[in-house]
């Protein structure tokens, strides 16, 4: 005898639809997932979990105005805080890309929590008896304040993990700067030579770089804390109970332990994204300093034997299928493409934060996705980066100072003595005698070689003040 199956129809403004019998999520939530399959991924999970704190956030001011039961405040929250445990993930079945300024979101979690917290009160899948998704869950609520500030909550708590990672990278630049002080080569301006620099402080200026890239994240995420919960549809705060709206701000700062507060003008706070598109900025500007950073170490290592050479990156994999013994610097072209993609996602960011009009923007979903992959991806990066290029990276001492010697850029600390006009004439006289420009200062005579000495030392044109002359107190 064949089993009848069970049937679920639930249906909303647009119609009825048949939703599977055994999901938590409703309707609307299955709508959202026909109607965008853009990206083929799911909300990142701090998201799912910055919205369900926010859920239980509510449930509890709505609790205590009196809006809602405490039992059905209580099913609530015990749902959101199984959400936040990584519970239901299964459910969260809608794409991050969407339009409809992330109702979709909203309703997904609107609808799982209903479902699981009715069950919770002895109803059923679909029956929304105890509690209702839009009645309960979403009280006072509007995905117009609730999806930006999850979104600020997710954008932190990401922001945590990049912060101490670039932290470490920096650290471990410092290392080799240290490592690399005594290392004399020649510094180039242009690609051609320059005067000297030691690699050690080539180094501690990529550190130095990324403390200020460090310091931009840290400084734009401080604009994250004003949220605009209670301002509801569009920063008016309808259908807000006042004990909510006096309290919500203060009680997504407890819950998270982070110093949120309730945005001023919940208006602009509707409105504006602008927010999003300075952490995006500093992003952005992580990513061109690792970037140019990893293109000096290329230009550096390049070669072997037919480049700079100057440097030699750890090997971690074979670099041709025909060339044998090649070996690429992948490390380096990892995170370029890690950066030329962050980039690219600021440029997204920008655009969506200006495409808002009038009391709402609604490219709120575009913009956490680029931002929240942008995120990941450094994240990601940075560590491999580390461990895998940068901490074993080795210095070739003697071809560095061989190529420095055979620059002629170390005439520049004879001009303070003989002039720019002489210096160069040096330099030309050097070249056509195949000579270095230390050779031909000593044959030329023109200075006493025991000052020659002094002036020409690489380490001593590394510091600042003129080569050869001590100065005076």
């Amino acid at each position: 005898m064949e089993t009848i199956k069970k049937i679920r129809i639930e249906s909303d403004s647009v119609g009825e639809r048949e939703v599977p019998p055994e999901a938590y999520y409703g309707i609307q939530s299955l709508r959202a997932m026909e109607n965008f399959p853009i990206t083929g991924r799911r909300m990142a999970p701090e998201y799912i979990k910055a919205m369900a704190l926010l859920k239980k956030a509510c449930a509890i001011l709505n609790c205590e105005a009196g809006i809602i039961t405490e039992p059905v405040a209580k099913a609530i929250i015990e749902t959101c805080e199984e959400i936040m445990d990584g519970k239901y993930a299964d459910e969260f079945i809608v794409d991050p890309v969407q339009g409809g300024a992330g109702t979709s979101y909203n309703m997904n979690m609107n609808e799982v929590v209903a479902n699981v917290a009715n069950e919770k009160l002895g109803g059923g899948r679909g029956d929304y008896i105890y509690v209702n998704p839009n009645d309960h869950v979403n009280n006072g609520q509007s995905t117009n304040d609730i999806v930006p500030t999850a979104g600020k909550i997710a954008i932190l708590w990401m922001l945590r993990p990049l912060e101490k990672n670039l932290e470490d990278l920096r650290d471990c630049f410092l290392v080799k700067a240290e490592e690399f002080k005594t290392v004399i080569k020649m510094g180039r301006t242009q690609m051609q030579d320059a005067v000297p620099i030691t690699l050690g402080q080539e180094f501690n200026a990529y550190a130095t770089a990324l403390t200020r890239a460090l310091g931009r994240i840290k400084e734009s995420e401080k604009e994250l804390f004003a949220i605009n919960m209670g301002g509801s549809a569009i920063g008016t705060g309808i259908n807000a109970d006042l004990h909510y709206f006096h309290n919500i701000g203060k009680k997504v700062a407890e819950l998270t332990g982070e110093p949120f507060y309730q945005a001023e003008d919940l208006v602009d706070g509707t409105q504006h994204t602008d927010c999003y598109a300075m952490i995006s900025g500093a992003l952005k500007q992580l990513a061109i300093v690792l970037n140019k950073i990893c293109a000096d170490l290329r230009i550096m290592s390049s070669g072997p034997a037919t480049g700079f050479g100057e440097i030699h990156l750890p090997e971690r994999q074979n670099g041709s299928s025909i060339m044998p013994g090649k070996i690429n610097p992948v490390m380096t072209e990892i995170v370029t493409q890690v950066g030329m993609k962050v980039i690219g996602n600021d440029v997204t960011v920008t655009l969506a934060t200006e495409g808002g009009q009038l009391e709402l923007n609604a490219f709120e979903p575009i913009t956490f996705y680029s931002l929240f992959e942008s995120m990941q991806m450094l994240t990601n990066v940075m560590p491999v980066f580390k461990d895998f290029c940068v901490a074993g990276i080795d210095a070739n001492v003697e071809h560095c100072k061989e190529l420095m010697e055979k620059s002629a850029g170390i005439a520049t600390a004879l001009n303070p003595y003989i002039g720019y006009k002489a210096s160069a004439k040096l330099i030309k006289s050097a070249k056509a005698h195949g000579k270095t420009l230390k050779q031909e200062a000593y044959d030329e005579n023109v200075l006493p070689h025991e000052k020659l000495d002094e002036i020409l030392d690489p380490m001593a044109m590394t510091t600042p003040g003129i080569a050869g002359r001590k100065d005076e107190e």
